[in-house]
């Protein structure tokens, strides 16, 4: 793949980023029409998008976003108010450059109605069209902020290009031209730094320019040109007027007192020289400490006068996802042959090599650490793409539906992010069509005329809580048990709980829906929703009270690579239980077991706590040890003893998949490779505390049938 190929793969990127910044800005103006730094920060996305686009040679999208761009200036300046029409003319050109920008990819064709259609609605919001669209209330009342409206000021603009600009497909006379569309324009060329011509590579660039601009479309639009190099650039911005007073009864600077104030010249030479000759530009010029360029410049700033700003760097790297994730299987099987490493060091027991044994593990250590970190990304990115889909979803349903976020900080690992948006879409879409009231059934029942739909992310211990909460009208617990014994989910005297009862809705082709929309009604998109998370190793509460709402939790790993873990020893069988689940290890003992009265539970200061013995569990033959013990775990408060012959120690877990042939095995997540080279299977604690809760109601269901006959 070539350079180019490259920056082309890295805009699609960044551009793909932008599309989603540009919906989660679009949605704030819709709610805050007076916010002018999202109209800014929207205006320079579209910005980027056309510039970038053109340089790689999407010369549709460049087009497209240029009539969008347009618009967005005029509401900058005030000229175009925020309304209704607007905002859905912006939402549907963001979804237009994403289907443009994929037609380019792959080298088919795009609706261009569609994008004529939406050009002619965002001309007819221009001054002087015959606009169409809904007028705007007191709530989309058109944009005025001080710096909508600008007067023509003067800037200096400092343009210094690294000598690697033209590797990243930039080309400074394309800048230089935007600028002189901004305005009057004077440009000066700085060649001190060239190279002779036997040292000079040509392909670097080793010319900066200095511009004098006069403008009246303010300092955000300089900003904007230099937009997308700024991160191999040195820009600076200077209003002249903030530098030296331009009020007509002030006199205008001198030539000697720009070029100081510039820091091209100290000022005691210009002292000096004033006091030999009135021509200072000449003097200097002549004197040698300064060239012609540099006062041809302050000449022209001396007609015209703008604030110094430095572009914000951004020092992150831009890495394709498939690299990290060949980056953790490495650092995978560093920690595998790491383990392996200190199990020879301490068979070999030398001395001499338990040191550097330890200094690996702890290299070894920081080396995960580090890599997993990289992995993290904050979930708020997943957060802000379903503003839009509530708010068109509500509409076409008639409802009125606020959206609710909080947790947007909190970061999990980027594979899972990735692959929790399709669930999290077909849940928010059943609170939005199930849940969710119309508004004047709402009103009946004494609610509010809006529904509200929570989403929360937290952490609890090693995992990720996503929590998808409506205030609507619940889950009819008797509808759903109806409906599971008509598609023979379950038989008709089966005894099950609530939880049992809600996750029916969860079975494959089970719906509620009265009639197929294409909304809802066909019963697949919850059946997704846990397949998805059970890949994931995740699992899915539900709790509901009619007429009130619905919770629903999705637990999930912070991440899929690796784990810090207990090991635990049970016959010839080894097992690793996640250490943040762990609350403390204790021996079985006869008078702790007498007190269960026969129940698979063991007393533990006064509270009765339910156990598994994985020997039992597992089918591993043996002789019993004569003392046994109990590690126990907790999962969301409630708690679970695992017997087992011995407790090991501390295990650093590299997770490994046990193939889809084991997809269905219950209480196992996955499988780690030990120091020894032998298999020992990671248990699934939520799904343990299940079948704890399994033979348990199977116990209870045998002992009613016995006091009953």
């Amino acid at each position: 793949m070539s350079d180019f190929d490259n920056y082309v793969n890295t805009f699609r990127q960044e551009a793909a980023e932008l599309l989603t910044d540009i919906e989660d800005c679009i949605l704030i103006i819709e709610t805050n029409p007076d916010d002018i730094d999202t109209v800014n920060r929207l205006f320079r996305a579209m910005h980027t998008i056309k510039g970038s686009g053109a340089m790689f040679g999407f010369a549709e999208v460049a087009s497209f976003t240029h009539h969008v761009e347009t618009v967005l200036d005029k509401v900058r300046e005030g000229v175009v108010p925020v309304s209704r029409t607007l905002i859905d003319l912006i939402l549907d050109s963001k979804d237009q450059i994403s289907a443009l920008m994929d037609a380019v990819s792959a080298g088919t064709s795009v609706d261009q109605a569609r994008s004529d259609q939406i050009v002619a609605g965002l001309n007819a919001l221009l001054p002087g069209a015959e606009a169409k669209s809904d007028q705007p209330d007191s709530a989309q009342a058109p944009l005025r902020h001080a710096e909508a409206l600008e007067a023509r000021a003067a800037y200096r603009i400092k343009f210094c290009p690294q000598p690697n600009l033209f590797a990243s497909g930039s080309d400074p006379l394309l800048l230089l031209d935007e600028l002189r569309d901004l305005g009057e324009c004077e440009i000066f060329a700085q060649t001190d730094h060239l190279p002779t011509i036997e040292n000079l590579n040509p392909e670097e660039c080793h010319i900066s320019w200095e511009i004098v601009l006069s403008t009246d479309k303010g300092e955000n639009s300089i900003n904007d040109v230099f937009i997308f190099v700024e991160d191999i650039c040195q820009i600076e911005i200077t209003n002249i007027a903030d530098k030296f007073s331009v009020q007509p009864e002030m006199p205008l600077p001198r030539l000697g007192e720009i070029l100081a104030e510039r820091g091209d010249v100290p000022s005691e030479m210009v002292m000096e020289a004033l006091q030999n000759k009135p021509r200072i530009g000449e003097i200097l010029v002549e004197a040698g400490v300064v060239s012609r360029d540099n006062v041809d410049a302050a000449l022209s700033e001396q007609k015209a006068m703008e604030k110094l700003q430095s572009a914000a760097k951004n020092e992150s790297v831009r890495v394709p996802s498939d690299k990290l994730d060949a980056l953790i299987n490495l650092v995978g099987e560093l920690v595998i042959t790491q383990a392996q490493l200190a199990q020879v060091a301490m068979s070999l027991d030398l001395t001499e090599l338990a040191a550097p044994v330890e200094e690996v593990e702890r290299l070894t250590d920081e080396l995960r650490d580090i890599v997993l970190n990289i992995r993290m990304m904050p979930i708020g990115t997943t957060f802000s793409r379903f503003k839009r889909l509530v708010r068109d979803m509500s509409a076409e349903l008639g409802k009125e539906i606020d959206l609710e976020t909080e947790g947007a900080e909190t970061e999990m690992d980027k594979t899972v992010i990735d692959r929790l948006g399709d669930p999290l879409v077909h849940l928010i879409r059943n609170s939005i069509d199930h849940g969710i009231e119309m508004p004047d059934g709402r009103l009946e029942n004494g609610k509010p005329r809006k529904g509200t739909i929570r989403l929360i992310a937290a952490h609890r211990g090693a995992s990720i809580v996503i929590t998808i909460e409506d205030d609507g009208k619940g889950l009819n617990a008797e509808l759903i048990r109806k409906k599971g014994i008509e598609k023979g989910l379950i038989s008709a005297d089966a005894d099950l709980s609530e939880e049992e009862i809600f996750s029916l809705i969860f079975a494959p082709g089970f719906s509620l829906a009265a009639t197929v929309t294409n909304v809802s009604g066909r019963g697949v998109g919850m059946d997704v929703v846990r397949r998805e998370i059970d890949s994931l190793r995740g699992h899915i509460n539900i709790s509901s009270k009619k007429g009130q709402g619905t919770v629903i939790d999705l637990s999930l790993p912070l991440t899929l690579a690796i784990i810090e873990g207990l090991l635990v020893d049970v016959g010839e069988e080894r097992f690793v239980i996640p250490l943040s689940m762990v609350e403390e290890c204790l021996e079985l003992t006869d008078d702790r077991y007498a007190l269960s009265q026969d129940r698979n539970v063991i007393q533990m200061r006064g509270e009765a706590v339910p156990f598994v013995r994985l020997r039992e569990a597992f089918e591993i033959s043996g002789d019993i040890p004569g003392r046994e013990e109990t590690v126990v775990v907790s999962s969301n408060d409630n708690r679970l003893g695992i017997v087992v012959d011995r407790v090991v120690g501390h295990h650093q877990t590299v997770i490994k998949s046990l193939g889809s042939a084991y997809k269905d095995v219950e209480a196992v997540s996955g499988a780690t490779i030990l120091g020894d080279g032998k298999v020992a299977l990671i248990l699934d604690i939520i799904g343990l505390l299940k079948l704890a809760n399994t033979e348990e109601q199977k116990i209870a269901s045998l002992r009613r049938l016995s006091e009953a006959a």
